[in-house]
């Protein structure tokens, strides 16, 4: 992952923001133990260096195949509307060029909201554990924040009340 995004850095010449997700985020961030393949994006800026980047760190792409790493601008991931306000720096003066942001772990728990596969839900649970989550401010932020943006938003709102009492049943038995 270090050498993958040392190359990904020396490919452009100016400050590029990558607005991260996922298990890179979970994993590199929170310390949860566990591979993962891709750095998930959820937006980079400026345009013209985000194009350098995602050409570069495409799947399969030519630093794929030489690291086994690659980025995935993820586009059907819903987000809290004000992440923007609550981003952390990850690797702070690392890199020369690269500015790799992260999702607080409350944004990051809700990104993974839509999805819920098994490996969503033990991140949840794993930030649960580690933050430790206000069970409340999970919950305001999802019906303040991102609920108004989602298709199906009942089904959601039953995901993250199973979420709540995989939390609390969880911290029952700790």
């Amino acid at each position: 992952m270090e050498f993958f995004l040392k190359e990904l850095d020396s490919a452009v010449n100016t400050a590029v923001r990558l607005d991260c997700i996922g298990g890179f985020v979970v994993t590199q961030m929170y310390g949860l133990d566990r591979p993962t393949a891709d750095v998930d994006v959820v937006e980079l800026a400026p345009r013209n260096a985000a194009e350098t980047i995602m050409n570069l760190g495409v799947r399969g792409g030519s630093l794929h195949k030489k690291y086994r790493v690659y980025l995935d601008r993820v586009g059907a991931a819903h987000v809290p509307e004000s992440y923007e306000d609550r981003l952390t720096e990850m690797f702070s003066d690392t890199y020369r060029h690269l500015r790799l942001m992260a999702l607080d772990p409350y944004d990051l728990a809700l990104s993974k909201l839509e999805r819920n596969s098994q490996k969503d839900r033990d991140d949840v649970r794993f930030l649960a554990r580690t933050v430790p989550l206000n069970l409340a401010l999970l919950r305001s932020r999802y019906s303040t924040e991102l609920r108004w943006q989602l298709g199906v938003p009942e089904r959601e709102d039953l995901t993250l009340q199973l979420w709540v009492e995989m939390i609390e049943e969880d911290r029952v038995s700790s």
